[in-house]
This record gives C-alpha cells, structure tokens and sequence, in this order.
C-alpha cells in the first residue's frame, strides 16, 4: 500500500458517491482510497517498499498464471462493502481466482491480499483494512502483511469460520490460495532487512 495518511483531510468534506470517486480515479493524476463517502489521498511508495512489492510480484506471478489467477500490483482497487459502508481500497498485491471477477478497474472477490507495512500506513493496514478485509471479503483466503524494515511475514488465514494469525521471521510461509511457499529471502533479496 503506498504511503498514505488517513488523519489527513479527506479530497473534500462532503460525501462523494460511489459513482463520482470511480470517475475521478479514472481521470485523475492522483490516487485516491475510498471509505464511507470520504475519498483520502495517497502519496508515493519508498525505494524499499517498491523492491519488496516487486519481489512479492516476481515470487507469486508463476503460481498465479498456473492456477489461471490474476495478480495486481498497486493500481488494482478492491470493493468492499461492510458494516453499511462502501470502500475501494489498493492494496500493494491482489489476487483474484473468480472467473467472473473483471470489472475494469476493481476486485469484488479476491483471495489473496498482500500490504507492505511502511510507517504511514501499518496502523490502517493492521486495524481498519484487515477488519474490512477479513469481515467483508468472503472469497478471501489470506491477508499477508509484509515487512518493509525487517524480515518478517505475518499471515491471516481463513479457517472454516475464523481467522488465524501466523508470523515468518525465517525459512519460509505457506500460502494455501496459490499452493505453493513464499521463502522470505526471495521478499528481501533486494533490500537490506
């Protein structure tokens, strides 16, 4: 997830439907998050952050092309609706295994979520986004939530009716939507962690 803050004031404080923040996310120059009528702006991702989503790309795209999957990196939005609320969020990966799952320019039923935690975004990515992920997504799998600083994997798994949370700092994690494992010295091969 690039680096964002949502204590930053909104694009405006009235509510933008739905309908008018996917229009201007078309057209404009700038990225937007959207949650509840509010849309929140985004800023650029650092070097390490950037090396990382690239290596997490690189080490999942052969597992997704296998299964006939499609992975995103960056610009892919995904719907969520939870709790009576609306959002398009842009995770740093995102793969989806749906057939049906090809609007233009948003997800609606992935499996797999990938956010890598820099310092602006890992309260957002830790609290609201896996709430709205993990309550509001049912095709979803698995949240991972990777690192940008240090050598660790940290894995939200559906099982059955509940979430489980595992941590890497070594070796490497499973992940059970490509079938296949994620050794983290493949994640961090570019970077000092």
């Amino acid at each position: 997830m690039e680096e964002m803050s949502m204590s930053m004031a909104a694009i405006q404080t009235d509510h933008v439907s739905v309908e008018d923040y996917l229009a201007g996310e078309r057209d404009g120059e700038v990225r937007h998050e959207y949650v509840a009528g509010q849309a929140y702006a985004m800023t650029g991702a650092s070097r390490r952050h950037a090396l990382v989503v690239g290596a997490l790309f690189v080490a999942l795209r052969p597992g997704a092309r296998q299964r006939n999957c499609q992975l995103f990196t960056n610009d892919m939005k995904v719907y969520v609706h939870h709790a009576g609320d609306d959002a398009f969020y842009y995770p740093d990966l995102v793969l989806t295994c749906e057939a049906d799952d090809r609007e233009d320019y948003y997800l609606k039923h992935p499996c797999l979520i990938v956010e890598v935690l820099s310092e602006g975004t890992e309260r957002i990515d830790r609290r609201e986004k896996l709430l709205a992920y993990t309550a509001g997504l049912p095709s979803l799998r698995e949240y991972l939530l990777v690192a940008e600083h240090r050598r660790q994997v940290e894995v939200y798994r559906r099982r059955e009716s509940d979430w489980v949370h595992e941590t890497y700092t070594e070796g490497s994690s499973r992940l059970d939507s490509l079938e296949q494992d994620l050794p983290l010295e493949n994640i961090y091969e570019d970077v000092d962690a």
